[in-house]
């Protein structure tokens, strides 16, 4: 019996079906994404019950100041993750990159070189000590195809010791105001810094989701071998990740100096661990090749409110580790189980 459906409405058929799980998917992912975002609210909530100044205009851009260099060190660290690598070394590129530029521009009598270069290139100075760093480490890790965990952490310590020879264990203070622009510069309303970190998270986004770059960084964290059949440059591209990242904690360093107002020779000590939980918290798995960059950002705006809140609820120090550990891991067993990962 022949059919009265004409064959362009049956093709059309068949070319829909497909796509409703192809936008489903796309739904789910959406909603990994902003797995985080119930939680901000609800510590958003508590945050003006517990005190009336949490929502206040200078209070939220005080936390969203606060958490800039955080965000870039937490995208640097993001994007190493995606390709399946770890970098422990951004803390102390964090203190040493803008150490060394604000050293080169100072005079010896304030604890500098005595070099005194031009502030430009003072400036300049620190984007390249990230890069080198972040050379280094691709070099030992992608070509000499050493453990990465294990030759960041060793850079962690060399970068550390080098920071408190250089400064010997003292505090820099006598800098140009052009080594705190960042975080004292106000553009809109809100510091420069943040509409730095904004605009890198953003570019980042677009990359991943929209390049071919980004989709090799998911390639090569998921199955490098894979990508390498697939004709991707997996060293290349790692090495490159590497420098990025560096680079990005560097300026992340200079956030810093501007938001205290000087280096002091245990600038960004311990900043990893809370990098790492923002990410993983974001979405980012450790694993490589899952995670996104509005996951990694919302990590990060958690964890400046849960400090932000602890800080005004006047919650003795003693209990603030404790505190920030359990809602961290309360965090990211609500994305997992959001997410659906947890599930079998």
């Amino acid at each position: 019996m022949k059919s009265n459906v004409p064959g362009s409405a049956i093709a059309g058929t068949a070319a829909v079906a497909p796509t409703r799980p192809l936008a489903l998917r796309v739904d789910v992912a959406r909603l990994r994404d902003l797995a985080l975002l119930p939680a901000i609210v609800l510590l958003i909530v508590i945050g003006a019950f517990i005190n009336p100044n949490f929502l206040t205009k200078a209070n939220l851009v005080s936390v969203l100041g606060a958490s800039a260099a955080l965000a870039l060190v937490v995208l640097a660290e993001s994007l190493i993750v995606l390709t399946g690598k770890f970098d422990l070394s951004l803390e102390s590129t964090v203190g040493i990159a803008p150490a060394i530029g604000a050293m080169l521009v100072m005079p010896a009598a304030s604890a500098g070189f005595g070099l005194q270069w031009p502030v430009a290139a003072g400036l300049l100075s620190i984007v390249v000590v990230g890069a080198v760093v972040g050379f280094i480490n691709g070099f030992l890790v992608v070509r000499l195809r050493l453990n990465a965990f294990i030759v960041t952490l060793a850079m962690l310590i060399v970068l550390r010791g080098m920071l408190v020879g250089a400064t010997k264990g003292g505090t820099l203070f006598d800098m140009p105001p052009a080594f705190f622009a960042l975080a004292t510069s106000v553009v809109f309303g809100l510091p420069l810094s943040v509409w730095l970190a904004a605009a890198a998270f953003a570019i980042a986004a677009f990359m991943l989701r929209y390049h071919r770059l980004g989709r090799a960084l998911y390639a090569i964290g998921g199955n490098p071998e894979a990508a390498r059949a697939a004709g991707i440059r997996v060293e290349r591209i790692t090495w490159g990740v590497f420098v990025l990242g560096s680079v990005l904690a560097s300026i992340g360093g200079l956030v810093v100096t501007g938001y205290v107002g000087a280096i002091n020779a245990n600038q960004g000590n311990g900043m990893i661990f809370t990098v790492f939980a923002a990410a993983v918290i974001g979405g980012i798995s450790l694993d490589g090749g899952k995670g996104s960059m509005p996951g990694a950002l919302l990590g990060v705006l958690l964890l400046g409110i849960v400090q932000n809140l602890l800080t005004l609820a006047q919650v003795p120090s003693f209990w603030i580790q404790a505190i920030y550990g359990a809602i961290i891991l309360g965090s990211l067993m609500v994305a997992r189980i959001a997410s659906g990962e947890g599930q079998n």
